[in-house]
């Protein structure tokens, strides 16, 4: 089963710098006996991109597109620090045996509404339906979502994709439930230190998203 692994930017600033590391020694690993795509967060590359948007008023079609060069920096990067993986820049580039990861500004997205309600959260989900995989993983820098936010308290356990929609919660960003309706997968939220038992295992902590019984 293919799992598109989208690999959040906050673990790709300052103090996740460790974190970061060992996820993605561990991706490199778990790819050789499960095929894996990687698609990347932002981190601090789109953080830029924000903040030029904050000082120059960008029009949403440039800020959308500046952002997604941020995600295929950050891919180069994750590519540098996966043992063993390979870089694609579309959606037939991969397969077994190994971890790939997306470079995504070549992608057509023009379905996606150029928004910062789309984040990498909403690619990951488009990349997720379009390769047929049986499984997206978000991954951040908590154990899950929470119904306050901040995280408090325990993770919600599982949600449907209309749950999702309805708590819009903090973690994830606000397009995903739009993306999400009708995929044929299940989507789970989780801190990088879960991935590994997750892939292993098929479950783990976190949240779980839709395919609900």
């Amino acid at each position: 089963m293919l799992t598109v692994v989208k690999v959040g930017g906050g673990l790709g600033r300052g103090a996740g710098d460790d974190a970061l590391k060992t996820l993605c020694a561990a991706l490199g690993e778990l790819g050789e006996r499960h095929p894996l795509l990687v698609v990347p967060g932002g981190a601090g590359f789109a953080d830029a991109v924000r903040d030029a948007d904050r000082r120059f008023a960008l029009s949403a079609e440039a800020a959308h597109r500046m952002a997604i060069l941020g995600m295929e920096q950050f891919g180069w990067l994750l590519a540098e620090l996966i043992p063993g993986a390979e870089r694609c820049a579309d959606l037939t580039r991969f397969g077994p045996g190994r971890t790939t990861v997306l470079l995504p500004a070549a992608l057509p997205l023009h379905a996606l509404p150029a928004s910062w309600q789309v984040t990498s959260d909403s690619i990951a989900a488009w990349v997720a339906i379009r390769v047929g995989a049986g499984r997206l993983v978000l991954v951040k820098g908590v154990d899950g979502l929470y119904a306050k936010w901040p995280a408090d308290g325990d993770p919600i356990a599982r949600l449907s994709v209309a749950e999702l929609a309805a708590l819009r919660p903090g973690g994830v960003d606000e397009y995903l439930p739009a993306v999400l309706e009708g995929a044929h997968f299940e989507t789970w939220v989780i801190a990088a230190e879960r991935v590994v038992e997750l892939i292993e295992r098929g479950t783990a902590v976190g949240t779980r998203i839709g395919l609900l019984p």
